[in-house]
């Protein structure tokens, strides 16, 4: 079992987690303003993409500085690291690795040195030709393990200017990228051409550009919200203003789980609010599967849009029948699987006063292993409720994601070894009905043909070679790196 680090968590059993997204960037080009300062608002509200590491690269015009290391954003940096980092140009990212393990040195953003200068980059997403692009580096050149500093590398080796180097190489990288990255003077911005990781451009009120993996996050720091950076587009930003180039033609494929559960419910995705979106697939999964109940209650947070809808579209009363504590993370004590359940409790506990003597619908986004669901209806069941009527806001996961997403292995996923029926039976519902996918589909008001539907489908947008998968792939020829423990870090 791994070592408990002590750090917040997202999960409520550490032990059953749940899809992870890769990572969320930011960028910010703005002479003037504490871009440092942005840059950190604008991580602290994409921290839910990834809580593994985070880091900033700024550049005053002469050098690049970049300051990074493990922990949530709010661990890395404090008010004096952000006064001290002062620039006109930032990037930052927060990480969950799905390519190269979780170790200070694939911390990102990677920094390298390029033809005139330096060049930081940033990476949400996974590619799936990974091998490829690693085989065209010199072997020295390589020291972490992720598809990100492949592509640092590829770009500082290339002697070439950066945006030169880019249009260049971008057209031969394969699989999902919303990347930000800089050298001294100029921000860029590339998302691949199916769009699969969301990724927006908006302008500051003092005349400044950023970009961001979310709407939210450029809400927070004040940006007007300008619009989607498309699918196969890199934009460069500096003195001359924004400038658009196209390095692919669009294939649109945007991830449909962004929608379900990864973005924050105050997010656009392609002109459809998330959060509406969700409400919108609880209606949907109350006409699709009916109960005859007296509450309906969410699994927080991540249930609670799908349980008001549901609430609205079957004329149940909406109540909150767990209370979830924000601030448990993880426990440095080991638990023996008795403990585990009771460290449910301690992030979950049941309002007796709520639901004794009611039948609820309970209503959560997805079902991995399953213990939590259980653990969950046995607490209530417990605290009074006569009947258990468990609904998920979106179809059984079945098949793995390539391209940013880190769902449990397939052999773990419960939905594909156990019929409907059996995992019912497994959880001890009195009912259990997942939403179907067409419903989720028309909830987000996104052609069908325009979303990336693999885990839930197995239809992949494109295709994947099996020697291209897996998370440590780069990390085959030699030993993982042991994680370093030091405090925040200057590379």
């Amino acid at each position: 079992m791994a070592q408990s680090d002590g750090r917040l968590s997202m999960d409520i059993d550490p032990l059953e987690r749940g899809p992870q997204d890769a990572c969320g960037v930011f960028g910010v080009w703005a002479p003037g303003e504490e871009v440092s300062k942005l840059t950190y608002f604008g991580l602290y509200a994409l921290q839910h993409r990834g809580q593994e590491s985070a880091g900033i690269a700024l550049s005053d015009g002469e050098r690049i500085l970049v300051y990074k290391d493990m922990g949530l954003v709010s661990q890395v940096f404090n008010e004096a690291t952000l006064d001290s980092l002062r620039g006109h140009l930032a990037i930052g990212h927060c990480r969950y690795s799905t390519t190269g393990s979780p170790v200070w040195e694939n911390a990102q953003p990677t920094f390298y040195t390029a033809r005139d200068g330096g060049l930081a980059l940033g990476h949400n997403g996974n590619l799936i030709n990974t091998p490829e692009l690693a085989a065209m580096l010199p072997s020295d050149r390589l020291g972490a393990t992720t598809d990100t500093e492949v592509l640092t590398n590829l770009l500082a080796e290339s002697g070439r200017p950066i945006e030169e180097a880019a249009l260049d190489l971008l057209p031969r990288v394969q699989g999902a990228f919303s990347l930000v990255f800089m050298d001294e003077q100029t921000l860029y911005a590339a998302r691949d051409p199916q769009g699969i990781r969301p990724f927006v451009l908006g302008r500051l009120d003092s005349g400044g550009w950023a970009v961001a993996s979310e709407t939210a996050a450029l809400d927070i720091v004040g940006a007007t919200v300008v619009r989607e950076i498309e699918p196969g587009e890199m934009i460069t930003v500096d003195e001359r203003g924004v400038r658009s180039m196209r390095f692919a033609e669009a294939a649109p494929k945007g991830c449909l789980f962004e929608y379900v559960y990864l973005a924050r419910p105050d997010t656009t995705i392609a002109g459809r609010n998330v959060n509406s979106a969700r409400v919108e697939v609880g209606r949907r999964l109350a006409k699709e599967h009916p109960a005859d109940a007296d509450l309906v209650i969410p699994v927080p947070e991540s249930g609670t849009p799908a349980a008001v809808g549901y609430a609205e579209g079957s004329g149940i009363p909406f109540a909150q029948g767990l209370v979830k504590n924000s601030y448990v993370g993880r426990t440095f004590i080991q638990p023996s699987q008795t403990l585990r359940e009771l460290g449910i409790r301690l992030k979950l506990n049941p309002l007796r006063e709520v639901i004794e003597g009611k039948r609820l619908v309970v209503v959560d986004d997805s079902i991995v292993r399953g213990t939590t669901q259980r653990a969950l209806v046995r607490m209530l069941r417990e605290a009074g409720a006569t009947e258990v009527h468990v609904r998920i806001s979106s179809p059984p996961v079945l098949w793995p994601c390539y391209y940013g997403v880190d769902f449990a292995t397939k052999a773990e996923l419960i939905a594909g070894s156990l019929s409907n029926e059996e995992i019912r039976e497994s959880i001890n519902a009195d009912s259990l009905a997942y939403i179907a996918l067409d419903e989720v589909i028309a909830a987000t008001h996104v052609p069908k043909n325009r979303l990336c539907r693999a885990c839930f489908d197995g239809v992949y947008p494109i295709e994947v070679d099996e020697d291209s998968r897996g998370k440590y792939l780069l990390e085959k020829s030699r030993s993982t790196p042991e994680p370093l423990t030091s405090a925040a870090s200057t590379k």
